[in-house]
């Protein structure tokens, strides 16, 4: 389960003492004092208006790699912090967030709002399964899948959204 704690300044030197802490808190952006994860994900957002402009193979291409590096990233973040999955670890909101605005790629503007809604609810609420993929993967990997699937569900009641809308 994810700690919930402050980084101490220890913490905080071990995090920012490597790419790979850089990488997972989001490129500072999981260091707000609250709301780390939706800080996260409104970060996301920056890149993906770059990526917007680019292919869906292409996008799926930066999800794959984004998340082998997220789980390198993250494991090493979570082992100098000494905790699994502390909220300043954010890269899986990246991730998750570019996941969640796949359908939003050739959609009005409304529809980023709505993804990045969506994503929040889902990373929040954690229905079955995430809940219990976040409780019980560790690590790397344990940090990230749990906000894969949270992603995944908010693409699909996006693409839903989209669809209605558009009927």
């Amino acid at each position: 389960m994810s700690e919930r704690k402050v980084l101490t300044d220890t913490q905080r030197r071990a995090l920012l003492a490597s790419p790979a802490g850089w990488l997972a808190c989001g490129f500072g952006s999981g260091l707000a004092p609250v709301a780390q994860g939706t800080f996260g994900s409104l970060a996301a957002i920056l890149p993906w208006l770059l990526l917007r402009q680019l292919s869906l193979p292409f996008n799926m291409l930066v999800i794959v790699i984004g998340f082998a590096i997220g789980v390198w990233a993250c494991d090493i973040a979570g082992r100098a912090l000494g905790v699994d999955d502390h909220r300043s670890l954010v890269w899986d909101e990246f991730v998750g967030q570019w996941i969640a605005l796949l359908p939003a790629l050739l959609a009005p503007w409304w529809a980023v709002i709505a993804g990045f809604a969506l994503f929040r609810l889902f990373d929040v609420w954690k229905p079955w399964p995430i809940r219990w993929l976040d409780r019980h993967l560790k690590g790397g990997l344990g940090v990230m899948v749990d906000d894969v699937v949270a992603g995944v569900f908010a693409a699909v009641v996006l693409l839903v959204l989209l669809h209605v809308v558009r009927a």
